[in-house]
């Protein structure tokens, strides 16, 4: 999500915008004579990630579509913004699976590769390979690591290090009349803020590192100005 802010010195800073949902590869639909709403319900194909589908919501991994099998990722689709919601599992639905695997995999230790700076003291991370963020201290670990909805292809949530230079506890959106929950801006409108969509809604964000509500909120009682900020890695699908 993006703003225009005035900041401190009476200077604009133009932020990015909140993304729509992306669209996954899937056969065409059949529509009726009305609404998108007639389209067909589900798909009876099997997708190019059919198997990997099925193990990661444990159905029986046999590559073949079932009403089962589309039930159950229609729901999944639903559940993330993920479009067209026909059950079809295409690129968009397994690398959202994969990304909360990776997720997953993380546990405790997100900084295991040492990849986020240990040196600097109170230090929040983003790395926008996984969609997480973790805040660290040193290398104690001190919040996280949780999921986040960085920058869609485009507009990518820009790597390095950075600090917070402002913060808006209920920041209006100028450009996009649209409320921004714990604002704390780290590069140029590019900010951690809450949303109450979900982290995993395609194609992302127009820079800013979205956050669960909570998250957002826990991240504002435990930073504040000057804080260093460490963005690496690369969304997937940008």
């Amino acid at each position: 999500m993006g703003v225009t802010a005035k900041i401190p010195g009476g200077r604009l800073r133009r932020g990015a915008a909140l993304s729509v949902a992306g669209l996954v590869a899937a056969p065409a639909l059949v529509l009726g004579t009305g609404t998108a709403a007639q389209a067909a319900s589900c798909s009876t194909s099997a997708g190019p990630h059919q198997k990997q589908v099925e193990k990661f919501l444990k159905r029986p991994v046999d590559g073949k579509q079932s009403a089962a099998d589309c039930k159950a990722i229609q729901k999944f689709q639903k559940a993330h913004g993920i479009t067209p919601t026909i059950g079809y599992a295409g690129p968009l639905t397994w690398r959202t699976m994969n990304t909360m695997l990776a997720q997953k995999a993380a546990g405790k230790n997100p900084n295991k590769a040492g990849k986020c700076p240990t040196d600097k003291g109170r230090i929040a991370c983003v790395d926008l390979t996984r969609q997480l963020s973790w805040i660290q201290d040193g290398k104690k670990l001190k919040y996280g690591p949780v999921p986040v909805r960085t920058g869609r292809d485009g507009a990518e949530t820009r790597t390095g290090a950075k600090k917070i230079y402002w913060r808006s506890v209920n920041h209006w959106s100028t450009i996009y009349k649209v409320w921004m929950p714990h604002s704390q801006f780290f590069d140029g409108g590019q900010a951690f803020h809450s949303v109450t969509k979900s982290m995993y809604n395609p194609p992302g964000s127009g820079g800013c590192v979205n956050m669960r509500p909570a998250d957002a909120k826990a991240y504002w009682k435990l930073l504040k100005n000057g804080d260093d900020v460490y963005v690496y890695g690369r969304k997937p699908g940008t």
